[in-house]
């Protein structure tokens, strides 16, 4: 017999909620997998499809069809032809409908690049008919273009030679002619002929020291090649060509001319730009140290961790800590009157500059592209430059002291019993003077009895007088009613003089015949701008800016006065508090006859002192005894024997290096650009496209600022980087060539030239780190190839396929830079003045007024005639002889300079002052060296072209110096294309 069992009703309805909570629980997990699912599907194949497809067109800068794709609330939102996305419905979404082919024709978009393959497609579809599933508050970006597998981002290639079976013998020895000669068989090229010895010497001579070899060099060294053992595969024998290197590379001027172009690179100038562009007087020991380094083939991988840290790894090292200036060599803006949110603008604005200036000098990469948002066409990331902006955020433009730690120490044990007697003596005179202030305290009470007499206006003052006769008057200012009280720096818009007569005349105006004298503030920008003569003139709108303590009015003739009438804001137009107008505060009036004898007829002892500083002053004036003066006589003449005592100890030197400064807050990506909107916080890292090195790194927020910038030096040093040594070996052919390997020398990223030779670029690498970082052996290897020691002649068959001559067909022709010809010049006439270092000369007149400006010169002295590396190079400083042949600005780096060729050019050479003067001194050269007229003319084309000149050019000399003289023909050769070429 079963038995039936009977559960409680309250059991039965406890059983069924836990069941229906289990099942509700299961569904709700089985619901939050789906959705996972569908964001982890987003982030694997959709989110990456949209932004390196779809973005580009239709994101909120660039709203085509009105369509924002960047997030899933802009695809519903739609566009002008409705919604992009309609979830659960993909056949009925644009986004999917218009990316798949459809009745025979291809997909509508994208519009440009490529399509979604089928995979994409059908993952497009899927999402879709899931229900679109979208991270919460993601906004997609356009995916940069180049990712870590781009070229640059490679390690650089282990590259052996290829081999060349159908080449000269000669372009199979050095390894780079080997590279070259490859890429020119399969161009069908053949490279050009060798170049003769004089073509050669003017040509190394050039790009080593940026000067013309002598006559007699040139002499020699073809002497030199004749007696050498040929070249069994012809040419000029290696012997004399190695030899001929080496003597040049030995050449102090080798530093100034390769020093040159690394200056160019690192942007630097001795002005400090924006619109005040105040000049930098203490930078050229930086410049100093390139040349020097250069000439010492300094390890440029030591080179760049003194450019970041030279202070942490040299400290009171000078010589080493000078190299980090290179942080603080570029223009920076120094603006007055900031506020808050403008100080913050402003110093964003100097950290862009130095990462900029790093990244672009070191890495080849445009970093500061991702300052406002990730880089559009490199894999650089916002983060990535506000890493480096945690880098250098203790970095600070501006001057400082600096000297070897021996210097600090004997200077202190010189110093001290000196300056222990000064502080002993000051605190005398302190308290003498202390004194003195508390007598001077006690008798204020009484001297207010004096003040009878309201203070001075500034909208007007007058002084009456018993009736005098004169014909001088004299102000005399002890004070002014500024906050400082300095009486050098007061202000008039006028000062009348009038006559005791019943109808008074204002004799002191200067259609009266009156003048007015007085120191005035200079301004050689706008002469006569602060002028005295401006108190006399009648009108009150200009002041005089007086620049010491007196004023003089001479009149005519001798009157009977008895008043003046002086004032600095007549018109009332800026108020009595303003810095324009300061005024006088104590002061006394003086007649005289003649100019010598003055009688003082009036003064301000009986006003009301106008600030607190000239109450004091009064009441010490009429305290003190001559007792008291002589104590502080002697006070004073004890230091200033004390002050000449230690002025014999000159300060240490400041230099214009930077400051560094503790960094105590976190560091932040800032939105937009915008230092004001702060997102996440970042950390001092190296890249994230290379974190994948064994050299990357990260560091934690307590590391000091020099710990900072040492660890980017290092990782920018590191074996396993593969951007600085293909970004420096570039640049070292660029300059023997003319044109990089990439000839977007700073821009190694998508936006960039991909390399002629990737190889080659790898192998140029990879010897720069096998010679410990050193250029001139790498000089040495480049300037041995046969490609670099071919002739520059052209052939229009090769030209055809190789225009530029960037696959080296032959040697390419190039003309000289600006300071090459300033320098040659110079040279030609005899009087290069080769001294090197120190501070520089100046191509212009420097005035500042409020703002800075620069003047170029008309008349050049000898004061002029060094090299031109060493005129101080301000920003927005024209020169028209370097301006004009391209000498570039420094306000921004110059990876390449421009080479143009103009009608300016023309006129410049051939009517510019300087080219005029040298022109005389080459013509009084030639006279000395070489009376004869055909002597003239050899002489002439061996200094100019270092060559002789043919029979029909000799003879066209002759004539024209005997029609039209030897200036005539020193014209002629100077403006000529053969003297600023290079073949």
């Amino acid at each position: 017999m079963r038995r039936t069992l009977h559960f409680p009703r309250i059991l039965l309805s406890l059983l069924g909620g836990t069941l229906l909570f289990v099942t509700m629980g299961l569904i709700v997990r089985a619901a939050e997998v789906t959705q996972q699912a569908q964001l982890t599907q987003f982030t694997n194949s959709i989110g990456p499809v949209l932004a390196a497809k779809c973005v580009s067109c239709h994101r909120a800068d660039n709203l085509k069809g009105n369509f924002d794709l960047t997030t899933r609330e802009g695809m519903l939102r739609g566009g002008d032809s409705g919604p992009a996305l309609i979830p659960g419905k993909p056949t009925d979404s644009p986004l999917y409908a218009r990316s798949i082919p459809a009745n025979g024709q291809p997909p509508e978009m994208p519009e440009k690049g490529e399509t979604l393959t089928e995979k994409e497609a059908i993952a497009l579809k899927e999402w879709i008919a899931a229900g679109a599933a979208w991270p919460e508050k993601l906004v997609l970006k356009e995916k940069a273009k180049a990712d870590g597998s781009f070229w640059s981002f490679q390690p650089i290639a282990k590259v052996s030679p290829p081999e060349v079976l159908n080449s000269s013998p000669a372009w199979r020895v050095n390894p780079i002619d080997a590279f070259l000669a490859h890429k020119l068989q399969e161009r069908g090229l053949t490279p050009n002929k060798p170049a003769d010895a004089r073509t050669f010497i003017r040509r190394a001579t050039f790009d080593l020291l940026g000067l013309p070899p002598t006559p007699a060099e040139v002499t020699s060294f073809a002497r030199e090649c004749a007696e050498t053992a040929a070249n069994p595969q012809g040419g000029l024998p290696d012997a004399a060509v190695e030899r001929l290197i080496d003597r040049l590379l030995a050449r102090l001027q080798y530093g100034e001319r390769w020093g040159r172009h690394w200056l160019d690179v690192i942007r630097f100038g001795e002005s400090r730009g924006y619109e005040r562009n105040e000049i930098i007087t203490n930078l050229w020991p930086f410049r100093d140290y390139i040349i020097r380094s250069f000439n010492e083939d300094k390890p440029f991988d030591r080179l760049i961790l003194e450019h970041l840290a030279g202070d942490v790894i040299g400290k009171d090292q000078p010589e080493v800590e000078i190299g980090s200036a290179f942080l603080v060599a570029g223009p920076y803006d120094d603006v007055g009157n900031q506020d808050a949110v403008q100080a913050a603008q402003i110093r964003a604005d100097q950290m862009d500059e130095m990462i900029r200036a790093t990244s672009e000098a070191f890495l080849g990469l445009s970093v500061g592209c991702a300052r406002c948002h990730d880089h559009k066409f490199d894999p650089l990331k916002a983060k990535d430059y506000y890493a480096l902006y945690a880098t250098f955020a203790g970095t600070v433009h501006g001057p400082r002291e600096v000297a070897s730690a021996s210097a600090r120490q004997e200077r202190v044990t010189k110093l001290q019993p000196l300056q222990t007697e000064r502080t002993k003596l000051v605190a005398e005179r302190n308290t003498h003077q202390q004194a003195l202030s508390a007598r001077a305290k006690q008798s204020e009470a009484e001297a207010a009895k004096m003040w009878t007499r309201p203070r001075l206006s500034r909208y007007g003052t007058e002084e009456r007088f018993d009736a005098t006769d004169a014909k001088f008057i004299r102000l005399t200012v002890e004070g002014t009613d500024s906050k400082d009280g300095k009486p050098a720096q007061f202000r008039l818009d006028e000062f009348e003089v009038w006559t005791d007569e019943p109808t008074p005349r204002n004799v002191a105006l200067s259609t009266a015949g009156a003048t007015a004298t007085g120191p005035s503030r200079d301004a050689k920008d706008f002469a006569g701008a602060y002028s005295a003569a401006l108190v006399n003139d009648g009108k009150f709108g200009e002041r005089w800016f007086a620049a010491g303590e007196q004023l003089v009015i001479a009149l005519s003739k001798a009157e009977r006065v008895n008043r003046v009438f002086f004032s600095s804001d007549r018109t009332r137009a800026l108020g009595e508090d303003h810095p324009l107008t300061v005024f006088v505060g104590d002061y006394r009036i003086e007649t005289s006859a003649d100019g010598k004898e003055w009688t003082q007829v009036a003064s301000s002892d009986d006003r009301a002192p106008p600030t607190d500083l000239r109450k004091q002053a009064r009441l010490m004036k009429l305290v003190t005894t001559a007792e008291d003066v002589a104590q502080t006589a002697k006070f004073n003449a004890d230091l200033a024997a004390l002050d000449t005592e230690i002025a014999k100890y000159p300060p240490l030197p400041v230099w214009w290096i930077g400051t560094h400064k503790a960094i105590n807050a976190p560091q932040h990506v800032f939105v937009g650009g915008n230092p004001q909107r702060k997102g996440d916080e970042v950390l001092p890292a190296s890249l994230e496209v290379l974190a994948q090195l064994p050299s990357a790194y990260q560091l934690d927020a307590k590391q000091d600022e020099g710990t900072r910038r040492l660890a980017l030096a290092k990782w920018l040093t590191a074996a396993d980087n593969p951007l600085t040594p293909r970004v420096l070996a570039n640049r070292v052919w660029q300059y023997h060539f003319g044109t990089g390997l990439v000839d977007t020398p700073s821009d190694f990223g998508y936006l960039g030239s991909r390399p002629t030779h990737p190889e080659l670029l790898d192998w140029l690498a990879t010897e720069l780190q096998r010679t410990g970082w050193q250029l001139k052996p790498l000089h040495r290897q480049i300037m041995l190839s046969q490609a670099y020691r071919q002739s520059g002649e052209w052939h229009a068959a090769a030209a055809e396929v190789d225009a530029d001559s960037r696959l080296l067909w032959r040697f390419p022709p190039r003309r000289l830079t600006a300071e090459e010809i300033r320098d040659t010049l110079l040279h030609f006439a005899g009087k290069l003045d080769l001294t090197m270092g120190g501070p520089g000369f100046r191509l212009y007149e420097y005035q500042q007024d409020n703002v800075a400006t620069y003047v170029p010169l008309d008349v050049y002295g000898p004061e002029t005639y060094r090299r031109t590396i060493y005129h101080h190079n301000a920003r927005a400083a024209r020169v028209d002889l370097l301006t004009d042949f391209d000498c570039p600005d420094p306000a921004f780096a110059e990876a390449r300079r421009a080479s143009t060729t103009t009608p300016l050019q023309a006129l410049t050479l051939m009517n510019h002052s300087f080219s005029n003067e040298m022109t005389r001194l080459l013509a009084e050269r030639l006279q000395k060296d070489s009376p004869p007229v055909a002597s003239q003319v050899n002489q002439a084309f061996e200094l100019a072209y270092a060559r002789g000149p043919s029979e029909r050019e000799r003879t066209a000399g002759i004539k024209l110096i005997e029609a039209h003289g030897l200036r005539a023909f020193c014209r002629a050769i100077l403006n000529s294309n053969e003297l600023i070429h290079i073949n």
